[in-house]
Protein backbone atom coordinates (compact mmCIF):
# COMPACT_ATOMS: atom_id res chain seq x y z
CA UNK A 1 0.00 0.00 0.00
CA UNK A 2 1.27 3.42 -0.71
CA UNK A 3 2.66 5.51 1.86
CA UNK A 4 -0.32 8.15 2.24
CA UNK A 5 -2.86 5.55 1.62
CA UNK A 6 -1.85 3.78 4.88
CA UNK A 7 -1.48 7.11 6.70
CA UNK A 8 -5.21 7.85 5.84
CA UNK A 9 -6.00 4.64 7.13
CA UNK A 10 -4.25 4.41 10.13
CA UNK A 11 -5.87 8.13 11.09
CA UNK A 12 -9.25 6.60 10.29
CA UNK A 13 -8.61 3.76 12.72
CA UNK A 14 -7.22 6.47 15.36
CA UNK A 15 -10.50 8.18 15.15
CA UNK A 16 -12.18 5.25 15.21
CA UNK A 17 -10.78 3.74 18.40
CA UNK A 18 -11.37 7.15 19.82
CA UNK A 19 -14.96 7.65 19.37
CA UNK A 20 -15.61 4.60 20.60
CA UNK A 21 -13.16 4.80 23.55
CA UNK A 22 -15.09 8.02 24.11
CA UNK A 23 -18.57 6.41 23.63
CA UNK A 24 -17.80 3.75 26.15
CA UNK A 25 -16.20 6.01 28.53
CA UNK A 26 -18.99 8.71 28.22
CA UNK A 27 -22.47 6.37 28.01
CA UNK A 28 -24.04 6.55 31.87
CA UNK A 29 -24.57 3.07 32.68
CA UNK A 30 -28.07 1.69 33.62
CA UNK A 31 -29.23 2.87 36.63
CA UNK A 32 -31.00 -0.06 39.04
CA UNK A 33 -33.68 1.23 40.68
CA UNK A 34 -33.82 -0.59 44.23
CA UNK A 35 -37.52 -1.87 45.06
CA UNK A 36 -39.32 -0.41 48.01
CA UNK A 37 -40.67 -3.98 49.57
CA UNK A 38 -43.54 -3.95 52.29
CA UNK A 39 -43.88 -7.31 53.80
CA UNK A 40 -47.42 -8.03 55.35
CA UNK A 41 -49.29 -11.32 56.70
CA UNK A 42 -49.27 -14.16 59.14
CA UNK A 43 -46.85 -16.24 60.64
CA UNK A 44 -46.21 -18.01 57.49
CA UNK A 45 -44.51 -14.72 55.84
CA UNK A 46 -43.04 -14.10 59.65
CA UNK A 47 -41.59 -17.95 59.22
CA UNK A 48 -42.78 -18.02 62.88
CA UNK A 49 -40.45 -20.62 64.75
CA UNK A 50 -37.53 -20.47 62.24
CA UNK A 51 -34.04 -19.15 63.76
CA UNK A 52 -32.71 -16.53 63.64
CA UNK A 53 -35.40 -14.22 65.46
CA UNK A 54 -35.67 -10.82 64.70
CA UNK A 55 -35.17 -9.24 67.99
CA UNK A 56 -36.91 -5.84 66.86
CA UNK A 57 -40.14 -7.41 67.78
CA UNK A 58 -40.42 -10.18 70.13
CA UNK A 59 -43.85 -10.16 69.98
CA UNK A 60 -44.66 -11.00 66.38
CA UNK A 61 -41.97 -14.13 66.18
CA UNK A 62 -40.54 -13.08 62.82
CA UNK A 63 -37.37 -14.65 61.91
CA UNK A 64 -35.07 -12.77 59.45
CA UNK A 65 -34.79 -15.80 57.47
CA UNK A 66 -38.65 -15.53 56.31
CA UNK A 67 -39.30 -14.90 52.70
CA UNK A 68 -39.79 -11.88 52.38
CA UNK A 69 -35.81 -11.60 53.68
CA UNK A 70 -34.76 -13.82 50.94
CA UNK A 71 -36.93 -12.37 48.44
CA UNK A 72 -35.44 -8.80 49.34
CA UNK A 73 -31.65 -10.41 49.70
CA UNK A 74 -31.96 -12.28 46.04
CA UNK A 75 -33.50 -8.60 44.76
CA UNK A 76 -31.75 -5.84 46.49
CA UNK A 77 -34.88 -4.37 47.58
CA UNK A 78 -35.56 -2.41 50.41
CA UNK A 79 -37.30 -4.17 53.05
CA UNK A 80 -39.78 -3.10 55.62
CA UNK A 81 -40.89 -6.36 57.22
CA UNK A 82 -44.25 -6.05 59.35
CA UNK A 83 -45.05 -9.78 59.26
CA UNK A 84 -46.12 -11.18 62.66
CA UNK A 85 -47.42 -14.49 64.20
CA UNK A 86 -50.91 -15.21 64.53
CA UNK A 87 -51.94 -12.01 62.07
CA UNK A 88 -55.62 -12.06 60.96
CA UNK A 89 -56.79 -9.54 58.10
CA UNK A 90 -58.39 -7.30 60.83
CA UNK A 91 -54.46 -6.25 61.87
CA UNK A 92 -54.08 -4.76 58.56
CA UNK A 93 -55.94 -1.62 59.86
CA UNK A 94 -55.84 -2.00 63.52
CA UNK A 95 -52.79 -2.83 65.91
CA UNK A 96 -52.64 -6.39 66.57
CA UNK A 97 -50.61 -5.85 69.68
CA UNK A 98 -49.88 -2.39 71.95
CA UNK A 99 -46.88 -0.92 69.87
CA UNK A 100 -47.36 -2.39 66.73
CA UNK A 101 -48.79 -0.59 63.85
CA UNK A 102 -50.96 -1.48 61.82
CA UNK A 103 -49.78 -3.68 59.18
CA UNK A 104 -50.74 -1.33 56.02
CA UNK A 105 -48.97 1.68 57.75
CA UNK A 106 -46.01 -0.02 56.33
CA UNK A 107 -47.31 0.91 52.32
CA UNK A 108 -46.91 3.97 51.30
CA UNK A 109 -47.71 5.58 47.93
CA UNK A 110 -43.40 4.92 47.00
CA UNK A 111 -43.90 1.07 47.73
CA UNK A 112 -43.32 -0.65 44.25
CA UNK A 113 -43.66 -4.30 45.57
CA UNK A 114 -46.06 -6.09 48.65
CA UNK A 115 -46.32 -9.77 49.87
CA UNK A 116 -48.55 -11.02 52.36
CA UNK A 117 -49.89 -14.66 53.90
CA UNK A 118 -53.10 -14.16 55.53
CA UNK A 119 -56.48 -15.23 56.13
CA UNK A 120 -55.60 -18.94 57.92
CA UNK A 121 -55.58 -17.22 61.65
CA UNK A 122 -59.37 -15.88 60.67
CA UNK A 123 -62.34 -17.77 62.49
CA UNK A 124 -59.44 -19.93 64.14
CA UNK A 125 -59.28 -21.35 60.73
CA UNK A 126 -55.90 -23.16 61.27
CA UNK A 127 -55.55 -23.28 64.88
CA UNK A 128 -58.61 -24.54 65.84
CA UNK A 129 -59.03 -26.92 63.09
CA UNK A 130 -55.69 -28.26 63.95
CA UNK A 131 -56.47 -28.80 67.62
CA UNK A 132 -59.64 -30.32 66.92
CA UNK A 133 -58.68 -32.98 64.62
CA UNK A 134 -55.57 -33.51 66.46
CA UNK A 135 -57.67 -34.07 69.89
CA UNK A 136 -60.16 -36.56 67.92
CA UNK A 137 -57.03 -38.00 66.41
CA UNK A 138 -55.93 -39.51 69.54
CA UNK A 139 -59.30 -40.39 71.36
CA UNK A 140 -60.18 -42.84 68.05
CA UNK A 141 -56.34 -44.05 67.56
CA UNK A 142 -56.35 -42.57 64.61
CA UNK A 143 -59.47 -44.57 63.34
CA UNK A 144 -62.58 -43.22 60.99
CA UNK A 145 -63.39 -39.38 60.89
CA UNK A 146 -64.09 -38.16 64.08
CA UNK A 147 -63.27 -34.10 63.34
CA UNK A 148 -65.21 -34.42 60.25
CA UNK A 149 -68.45 -35.93 61.69
CA UNK A 150 -68.28 -33.43 64.20
CA UNK A 151 -67.64 -30.14 62.40
CA UNK A 152 -68.61 -31.12 58.72
CA UNK A 153 -68.98 -28.12 56.83
CA UNK A 154 -68.81 -25.46 59.90
CA UNK A 155 -65.05 -24.68 58.81
CA UNK A 156 -65.71 -24.29 55.47
CA UNK A 157 -68.87 -21.94 55.97
CA UNK A 158 -66.80 -19.18 58.01
CA UNK A 159 -64.07 -19.59 55.46
CA UNK A 160 -67.05 -18.14 52.57
CA UNK A 161 -68.86 -16.06 55.18
CA UNK A 162 -66.55 -14.31 56.84
CA UNK A 163 -62.76 -14.72 55.69
CA UNK A 164 -63.66 -13.67 52.06
CA UNK A 165 -65.11 -10.66 53.08
CA UNK A 166 -62.18 -9.72 55.16
CA UNK A 167 -59.58 -10.93 52.65
CA UNK A 168 -61.16 -8.33 50.36
CA UNK A 169 -61.76 -5.14 52.72
CA UNK A 170 -57.73 -5.90 53.77
CA UNK A 171 -56.60 -6.21 50.39
CA UNK A 172 -58.29 -3.36 49.49
CA UNK A 173 -56.95 -1.24 52.08
CA UNK A 174 -53.35 -2.17 51.16
CA UNK A 175 -54.35 -1.54 47.09
CA UNK A 176 -55.41 2.61 48.23
CA UNK A 177 -52.15 3.16 50.34
CA UNK A 178 -49.81 1.87 47.20
CA UNK A 179 -52.37 1.88 43.98
CA UNK A 180 -49.47 1.64 42.07
CA UNK A 181 -47.66 -1.43 44.01
CA UNK A 182 -47.54 -4.90 42.86
CA UNK A 183 -49.40 -6.61 45.05
CA UNK A 184 -48.21 -10.88 45.30
CA UNK A 185 -50.51 -12.86 47.85
CA UNK A 186 -49.19 -16.01 48.66
CA UNK A 187 -51.16 -19.42 49.20
CA UNK A 188 -51.03 -21.61 51.84
CA UNK A 189 -48.58 -24.69 51.29
CA UNK A 190 -50.09 -27.71 51.95
CA UNK A 191 -49.92 -28.42 55.31
CA UNK A 192 -51.31 -32.59 55.23
CA UNK A 193 -51.23 -35.00 52.18
CA UNK A 194 -54.04 -35.69 50.66
CA UNK A 195 -54.56 -39.16 51.88
CA UNK A 196 -53.30 -40.38 55.34
CA UNK A 197 -49.91 -41.80 55.44
CA UNK A 198 -49.99 -44.28 58.29
CA UNK A 199 -46.25 -43.74 59.21
CA UNK A 200 -46.91 -39.97 59.95
CA UNK A 201 -49.43 -40.63 62.76
CA UNK A 202 -47.11 -39.93 65.30
CA UNK A 203 -46.17 -36.90 64.32
CA UNK A 204 -49.73 -35.74 62.90
CA UNK A 205 -52.15 -37.77 64.93
CA UNK A 206 -55.15 -37.06 62.86
CA UNK A 207 -57.59 -39.91 61.63
CA UNK A 208 -56.92 -41.22 58.34
CA UNK A 209 -60.37 -40.01 57.21
CA UNK A 210 -59.55 -36.62 58.65
CA UNK A 211 -55.96 -36.13 56.89
CA UNK A 212 -58.20 -35.60 53.73
CA UNK A 213 -60.98 -33.34 55.32
CA UNK A 214 -58.45 -30.73 56.17
CA UNK A 215 -56.36 -31.22 52.86
CA UNK A 216 -59.94 -30.19 51.42
CA UNK A 217 -60.65 -27.49 53.79
CA UNK A 218 -56.98 -25.35 53.30
CA UNK A 219 -57.59 -25.75 49.13
CA UNK A 220 -61.21 -23.92 50.03
CA UNK A 221 -59.34 -21.59 51.84
CA UNK A 222 -56.80 -21.20 49.77
CA UNK A 223 -59.38 -20.58 46.32
CA UNK A 224 -61.01 -18.10 48.31
CA UNK A 225 -57.72 -16.43 49.06
CA UNK A 226 -57.14 -16.64 45.11
CA UNK A 227 -60.33 -15.24 44.32
CA UNK A 228 -60.31 -12.15 46.83
CA UNK A 229 -56.47 -11.11 45.55
CA UNK A 230 -57.58 -11.17 41.42
CA UNK A 231 -60.84 -9.27 42.32
CA UNK A 232 -58.44 -6.63 44.10
CA UNK A 233 -56.17 -6.59 41.52
CA UNK A 234 -52.75 -8.85 43.18
CA UNK A 235 -51.46 -11.27 42.08
CA UNK A 236 -52.13 -15.02 43.64
CA UNK A 237 -49.08 -17.07 43.91
CA UNK A 238 -50.37 -20.76 43.98
CA UNK A 239 -48.62 -23.75 46.14
CA UNK A 240 -51.02 -26.16 44.77
CA UNK A 241 -48.48 -27.97 42.60
CA UNK A 242 -45.41 -26.71 44.42
CA UNK A 243 -45.86 -27.91 47.45
CA UNK A 244 -47.23 -31.41 46.82
CA UNK A 245 -45.19 -33.57 47.97
CA UNK A 246 -43.53 -31.40 50.73
CA UNK A 247 -46.36 -31.44 53.09
CA UNK A 248 -45.47 -32.15 56.84
CA UNK A 249 -45.45 -35.65 56.43
CA UNK A 250 -42.36 -35.91 54.55
CA UNK A 251 -38.94 -36.47 55.89
CA UNK A 252 -36.74 -33.75 57.33
CA UNK A 253 -35.14 -32.37 53.72
CA UNK A 254 -37.79 -32.97 51.80
CA UNK A 255 -41.16 -31.41 54.15
CA UNK A 256 -42.08 -27.51 53.81
CA UNK A 257 -43.63 -27.81 56.85
CA UNK A 258 -42.96 -29.17 60.29
CA UNK A 259 -45.40 -31.28 61.69
CA UNK A 260 -47.52 -31.16 65.19
CA UNK A 261 -45.17 -33.45 67.42
CA UNK A 262 -41.65 -34.24 66.65
CA UNK A 263 -40.16 -31.65 64.64
CA UNK A 264 -37.30 -29.06 64.48
CA UNK A 265 -39.53 -25.77 64.12
CA UNK A 266 -39.95 -23.69 67.81
CA UNK A 267 -43.46 -23.54 66.29
CA UNK A 268 -45.11 -27.09 65.20
CA UNK A 269 -47.16 -27.09 62.06
CA UNK A 270 -45.27 -23.95 60.02
CA UNK A 271 -42.82 -23.71 57.65
CA UNK A 272 -39.44 -24.63 57.99
CA UNK A 273 -36.36 -22.56 56.61
CA UNK A 274 -36.55 -24.47 53.21
CA UNK A 275 -40.21 -24.04 53.13
CA UNK A 276 -39.56 -20.54 53.54
CA UNK A 277 -36.78 -20.36 50.45
CA UNK A 278 -39.25 -22.46 47.94
CA UNK A 279 -41.99 -19.75 48.74
CA UNK A 280 -39.67 -17.01 48.03
CA UNK A 281 -38.23 -18.55 45.17
CA UNK A 282 -41.97 -19.60 43.08
CA UNK A 283 -43.15 -15.70 44.75
CA UNK A 284 -39.55 -14.42 42.69
CA UNK A 285 -40.46 -16.93 39.45
CA UNK A 286 -44.42 -15.77 39.74
CA UNK A 287 -43.42 -12.31 40.14
CA UNK A 288 -40.83 -11.96 37.44
CA UNK A 289 -38.42 -10.98 39.88
CA UNK A 290 -34.65 -11.59 39.16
Amino acid sequence: MPLPALRRVVAAASALAGALTLGLTAAPAHATSTLDYAALGDSYSAASGVLPIDTGNLLCLRSTANYPHVIAARTGARLTDVTCGAAQTKDFTQAQYPGVAPQADAVTSNTDLVTLTIGGNDNGTFINAMLACGSAGILTGGKGSPCKDAYGSSFDDAIDTKTYPALKSALRAVRAKAPGARVAVLGYPWITPAAAVPSCYAQLPIASGDVPYLHEMQAHLNAVVQRAAEETGATYVDFSQASAGHDACQAVGTRWIEPLLFGRNLVPVHPNALGERRMAERTMSVLGLG
